[in-house]
């Protein structure tokens, strides 16, 4: 009997491709505050009340967080992705939006003026924008509303801007 030839390959150890990343906020300036928060569902009565906003004397549940400065502010990718969209809204102002990998989208609203086109590969920290006014919330003046999604559900933010933000499988 003739014995029996097995190949084997060593391939050493392969790199395990972390499916976590850090995401940061989406502004740079420190001197850049919350003006309204998101509104939680399960958060407390004063916390909803600051979250609500007013539009034609009807009242919306705001679905990000809306950062506010004074003077127009440079707003940043949270994180590598792919803009997958830009438009001009007469309500909400200049809208991008970004997809990043594992599900999660954000969007900058409100914006006066944007710096990046669809189909633009951005990295994390890269200029897309800047802060604006826009219909929706002018009683905030000039500022940023910023909505993260993931897996096409609206999500807080707070839950995700500066830290490392892991997969739920």
């Amino acid at each position: 009997e003739s014995p029996t030839i097995v190949e084997t390959h060593d391939y050493g150890t392969l790199p395990v491709i972390s499916e976590n990343y850090y995401l940061i906020s989406p502004f740079i300036d420190p001197s850049v505050t919350v003006g309204r928060t998101y509104y939680d569902y399960q958060g407390n009565e004063e916390e909803q009340q600051n979250s609500l906003t007013v539009q034609n004397d009807t009242y919306y549940q705001n679905t990000g967080i809306d950062y506010v400065k004074e003077e127009v502010f440079d707003v940043v990718a949270i994180a590598d992705g792919t803009v997958s969209l830009v438009k001009d809204d007469d309500v909400v102002g200049k809208i991008v939006e970004i997809e990043h990998k594992n599900g999660l989208i954000s969007i900058y609203q409100s914006l006066g003026e944007v710096s990046v086109k669809k189909g633009d590969m951005v990295t994390q920290g890269q200029m897309i924008g800047k802060s604006g006014i826009n219909e929706m919330e002018k009683e905030l003046g000039n500022h940023l509303h910023f909505e993260i999604y993931e897996n096409g559900q609206s999500s807080n933010p707070t839950n995700y801007l500066n830290k490392e933000y892991k997969k739920e499988n």
